[in-house]
């Protein structure tokens, strides 16, 4: 359905919804018996050759009866896991430039917003999921639809869809689904979840509908089994299901149809007459108000056949949903590994062949070798003692063996063991060789390359690999440009109303989360940060991942540092992986003075200089006592001393005058910083005061321009 809620839909009549029904289930028909049905063993062969699963039973069965063995060297693993290695380590860094309409601030907005959309749904890790479903599976699907769980006013959500579920339109030629007729997503869901999602009418409808057998077919309906010997797992689609109810068991499951298809519908739009942008006016709305929003604004209208988006949503033969979609587009996103005219394919579909052959052969050789350790015996008859020619049989391969045989007969001689076929090890390597050309994964990039191979070799072997995966890449760079474009359509249609998101502020060292208001109204009627208004490029670049971005940015800042490039200590230490580099590299721009302290802070450093201020002056009260003290003394005690013995106080008198008037340079100088630091701390405060009330008045300035 469009949302996660139950939408009521316009009544039916009991014609009409099985004329829908049918259609919907002839279409779905078409789609299946157009290449999904084969695409899906396809599919499920492809992902057990990536788990290991790469022996059919009856193959196993028939070697274990030989005494064969039956080895798998699975070297898909390690080779897919090179590439979807290469797609974390390239993760998507989206942006949108204005065009058409759009504001250079209301686009770093829309940039922002999307990063936050994709760290709530996790899209680093959904993103992982639909590369490795192509690259194994042959394609891999997103979801993007709003949800109205959480949020009342809805919320964008991005999954990643089963594709064994999708089914695309089998007349698509090209990869962009906005130029697909039709696409399906089918699921088996009990009577019990349809009634939770769609009501009790439609449950007990499809009751009766399963109790009485009228139904579309066995790959409608499936059946508890309610008895043994045949069922009706294996039988054809198309084959009629049982026409008396005693032969069916309880319902256990009905296929849900979801399609999304095209219309040509005639729709009226609002034409600016000086632009000539045109905008789809609202369906819900009527004529009056449609006319006067037009009248309102100085637009014209126009009418004219436009293809929109229907959803229709069938159980059997009963209609759960049949409605326009809110989305002018598909939900569903399709990532494609390798696209040709239609036909998607991954990169597991090509490596099932050689996989093969690497597991025969293996288990051919292992073979070989068990039977040369027991090649058999030549044995006359009634030569042996103590022991039967059935007992030399079983125990003749054992170590340690020892046989005796009658006086005057021939000696057991051991049968010559067959020798290994010439050439059987080099198949072998040839085998495992073809997995890496076809897939272009070399054992550079798998690390395994030799010790002998230098490492500019093996760096220009690394290169020549990438270069080799780079088309799947470059078309997940396509999936991330239909991804984005769905995502702004979503926000521009569905983000109207004023909210608050959390985003991470880049300027900020300390890259803190912060409240921004999107689509606010102030009290002159201007709207800033409006998302509904302009049009926008996606820029899609990419990024490495966060933890090696910051292992390489760290690696170069260092190496500059020690050829004497000033790198500030502050950037060496954000790049860096302690666990509290953002205060610690925070500490360092105060202590440097490149960052104003907090005011608390600040009040602090005050409260500090005083302070050391007020043990400046103490010192210099008690030096300047001690000086009147010991000038008291010695005039005391001028008659009663000699000349010599009256030079000691004059010399320390004077030690102490020095000392006292260093005391009182350092008090000036620590006044004279005191005030120069609380000049800086006003200036800075006053300078971002400015700052802030100058980029209000540039917005403000912008959005009335924009009114006018």
């Amino acid at each position: 359905m469009p949302s996660t809620k139950y939408k009521k839909m316009k009544k039916l009549n009991a014609a009409e919804e099985a004329q829908i029904a049918k259609n919907q289930w002839d279409r779905y028909v078409r789609a299946r018996d157009n290449g999904h049905l084969e695409y899906i063993d396809m599919a499920k062969r492809c992902d057990s050759f990536y788990r290991g699963e790469q022996w059919d039973e009856a193959d196993i069965a028939a070697l274990d009866n030989e005494g064969r063995p039956a080895l798998t060297i699975n070297t898909i693993l390690p080779t897919v896991n090179t590439v979807l290695a290469e797609q974390t380590s390239r993760r998507a860094d989206v942006q949108f430039k204005p065009r058409r309409g759009g504001e250079q601030d209301t686009a770093d907005v829309l940039t922002k917003l999307y990063m936050q959309l994709g760290d709530a749904n996790k899209i680093d890790w959904v993103e992982s999921q639909v590369f490795s479903d192509g690259l194994i599976m042959d394609r891999g699907y997103f979801d993007v639809r709003m949800d109205f769980d959480d949020h009342i006013e809805g919320e964008v959500r991005i999954k990643a869809k089963d594709p064994l579920d999708i089914l695309i339109d089998p007349d698509a030629k090209e990869w962009d689904p906005k130029t697909w007729s039709e696409v399906f997503e089918t699921k088996w869901m009990s009577v019990d979840e349809i009634e939770e999602v769609y009501g009790l009418k439609k449950a007990d409808r499809l009751r009766m509908i399963a109790e009485n057998g009228s139904t579309l077919g066995i790959d409608s309906i499936e059946y508890e089994e309610n008895r043994y010997g045949d069922t009706h797992t294996g039988l054809e689609y198309g084959k009629e299901m049982p026409s008396s109810p005693e032969e069916l068991g309880a319902c256990r499951a009905v296929r849900v149809v979801e399609r999304q298809y095209r219309r040509l519908v005639k729709t009226k739009f609002y034409v600016d007459p000086q632009t000539g942008d045109q905008r789809e006016a609202p369906e819900v709305w009527g004529k009056r108000k449609i006319e006067k929003f037009a009248d309102q604004y100085g637009l014209a209208i126009v009418e004219k056949l436009a293809r929109k988006v229907r959803w229709t949503v069938t159980a059997d033969l009963v209609v759960l949903h049949d409605d326009w979609s809110p989305y002018s587009d598909f939900t569903v996103v399709p990532y494609f590994p390798y696209w040709r005219r239609g036909k998607p394919f991954g990169m597991v579909r090509n490596l099932l062949s050689p996989q093969e052959q690497l597991n025969k052969i293996s288990s051919q050789e292992l073979h070989i070798v068990n039977t040369t350790a027991n090649s058999g015996w030549i044995v006359e008859n009634g030569s042996l003692t103590g022991m039967t020619a059935d007992d030399l049989e079983e125990h003749g391969a054992t170590t340690g063996l020892v046989l005796e045989f009658n006086r005057g007969s021939n000696p057991p001689s051991k049968i010559p063991a067959n020798h290994i076929p010439t050439g059987l090890d080099r198949l072998g390597l040839k085998a495992a060789a073809n997995i890496k050309e076809i897939s272009g994964v070399n054992d550079s990039m798998l690390g395994s390359d030799h010790q002998e191979v230098s490492g500019v070799a093996m760096q220009q072997k690394q290169v020549r690999g990438a270069l080799m995966i780079q088309v799947p890449l470059d078309n997940l760079q396509k999936s991330r440009h239909y991804l984005a474009e769905n995502i702004l359509n979503l926000i521009q249609r569905f983000y109207s109303e004023e909210r608050i998101i959390q985003v991470t502020n880049e300027d900020d060292p300390m890259k803190p989360r912060e409240p921004m208001v999107v689509n606010e109204m102030t009290p002159e009627g201007i709207v800033i940060n409006d998302l509904t208004i302009g049009e926008y490029d996606v820029i899609i670049g990419t990024q490495p991942a966060r933890d090696t971005f910051d292992e390489t940015q760290f690696a170069e800042a260092i190496a500059l540092k020690s050829v004497g490039v000033p790198v500030p200590d502050d950037m060496i230490v954000e790049y860096s992986h302690l666990k509290r580099k953002e205060e610690l590299a925070r500490r360092i721009r105060i202590m440097t003075g490149q960052e104003p302290p907090t005011e608390e802070e600040a009040q602090i450093m005050q409260f500090q200089q005083e302070a050391e201020i007020r043990q400046v002056q103490l010192e210099i009260a008690k030096l300047e006592a001690e000086v009147a003290k010991m000038q008291s003394e010695s005039a005391v005690n001028i008659a009663k001393v000699q000349d010599m013995a009256d030079v000691q106080p004059q010399i320390e008198v004077a030690k102490i005058q020095s000392e006292l008037q260093m005391r009182r340079e350092e008090l000036a100088l620590r006044q004279s910083l005191s005030e120069m630091s609380n000049e800086v701390r006003r200036g800075q405060s006053e300078t971002q005061s400015a700052t802030k009330i100058a980029t209000t008045a540039m917005q403000n300035a912008s959005k009335n321009k924009t009114q006018e």
